[in-house]
């Protein structure tokens, strides 16, 4: 792993996980990643972006342990990719967020086919947007989600 918190997903890595399953050689985070149906709905989302862009999503990884996934949500448009995330309750205010969104921030300044990454966050998620920030995001706008409610909208350049 060298130290990395993220690591690239599979399909067999999905298929554990929405059977409950720690994949690889890894342990499972005591709150579990979600329940089978969002997982399954993550490795839809993964295999459809993974059929033009590579990495869809990555396992957030913290010693030895899934923490939660990381996801590209849409495929990139105009070198522009949009992320999703989340951490497992139980690992949360420990900083994983932040360095795991480090990484995939870092990774994504080496890519020359991207030049920026976006998120949203609920307005009422005051921890992931300090993530987001310390990340150098900076929110650019609002929305509301039918589903999600409002939102705040991120973007950071990676060129």
């Amino acid at each position: 792993m060298n130290g990395n918190m993220i690591v690239e997903t599979t399909n067999e890595d999905y298929v554990a996980l929405a059977e409950g399953r720690a994949p690889r050689n890894f342990k499972l985070a005591d709150t579990p990643i979600g329940p089978p149906g969002v997982i399954e709905m993550l490795a839809e989302i993964a295999a459809q972006v993974g059929q033009i862009f590579s990495p869809a999503s990555w396992l957030i990884v913290d010693e030895h342990e899934v923490v939660r996934l990381c996801s590209v949500t849409r495929p990139p448009q105009e070198g522009v990719i949009d992320i999703g995330y989340g951490i497992a309750p139980s690992r949360q205010s420990r900083g994983i967020a932040s360095r795991a969104i480090g990484e995939v921030v870092a990774w994504a300044t080496r890519e020359p086919a991207l030049r920026a990454i976006t998120a949203e966050t609920s307005v009422t998620n005051l921890p992931s947007e300090r993530v987001l920030v310390r990340n150098g995001f900076c929110k650019v706008g609002e929305r509301s989600d039918e589903q999600d409610g409002p939102l705040n909208c991120w973007h950071r350049s990676t060129a």
